[in-house]
C-alpha cells in the first residue's frame, strides 16, 4: 500500500480529519483506474520502467497533498498528466544530458505486450532519437490521444505550439523511419 495512502486510511494523517479519509479514497480510485496508463506515458517518455513508476507516485502523492487546495476537481486526470510530463521533465533535467534510451522491456511484462512487434520497435528506437519536447508532444497526441487543447496544456504552450512541434516531430520521425528501413 503507497504510504500516502496508509497514513490516511489508518487515520494517522497530518491532520487526522475526517476528509482526509475522503481523499485517500478518491485519489486510491483514480490510482487504481488511471496509473498503468500514466506509468506507461511516463515510460515511453523517459525509458526506465523505475523512473516511470517513481514519477508517476509522485503525481499522486502530489493530488493527495494538495488535495484540499485544488479549486476544481473536475479535471484531475488533467492534473496528473500535467504533473506526470513536469516530472518526466524533471527527471530529464536530473540527468543533465538527453533522455535515456528507451529500453526494449525484458520478458513478458506489460510494456513488452504494448511494444511487441517488429514495427513498434522500430517506432520506439525513432522515438528516442526525437528531442524532448516533440517526443512529448508526439506520445501525448497519439499514444495518449488528447486533443491539441489539452496538450497545449499539459505542455503549458500555446495550441499553435503544439501544432508546430508535432508536425516537426512526425517529419522528423517519418525521416528516421524511411533512413532505417
Amino acid at each position: 500500500m503507497p504510504v500516502w495512502r496508509s497514513a490516511a486510511v489508518t487515520g494517522h494523517g497530518r491532520d487526522g480529519e475526517a476528509g482526509e479519509l475522503d481523499a485517500a479514497q478518491e485519489v486510491a480510485a483514480l490510482y487504481e483506474a488511471h496509473a498503468l496508463a500514466l506509468i506507461r506515458l511516463a515510460y515511453i517518455t523517459l525509458g526506465d520502467q523505475q523512473t516511470a513508476e517513481d514519477v508517476v507516485q509522485d503525481a499522486f502523492s502530489g493530488l493527495y497533498r494538495a488535495w484540499h487546495r485544488l479549486p476544481d476537481r473536475a479535471n484531475l486526470l488533467g492534473y496528473l498528466r500535467v504533473s506526470v510530463v513536469n516530472g518526466c521533465r524533471t527527471a530529464h533535467r536530473r540527468a543533465r544530458r538527453k533522455p535515456a534510451a528507451l529500453a526494449e522491456p525484458d520478458g513478458a511484462s506489460a510494456e513488452s505486450v504494448v511494444l511487441a512487434g517488429e514495427e513498434r520497435r522500430a517506432t520506439v528506437a525513432a522515438l528516442k532519437r526525437l528531442p524532448p519536447r516533440q517526443r512529448e508532444a508526439i506520445v501525448l497526441r497519439y499514444y495518449a490521444g488528447l486533443p491539441e487543447q489539452e496538450i497545449a496544456r499539459v505542455m503549458g504552450v500555446t495550441r499553435g505550439t503544439v501544432k508546430s512541434t508535432t508536425a516537426r516531430g512526425m517529419a522528423t520521425l517519418g525521416r528516421i523511419l524511411r533512413e532505417e528501413s
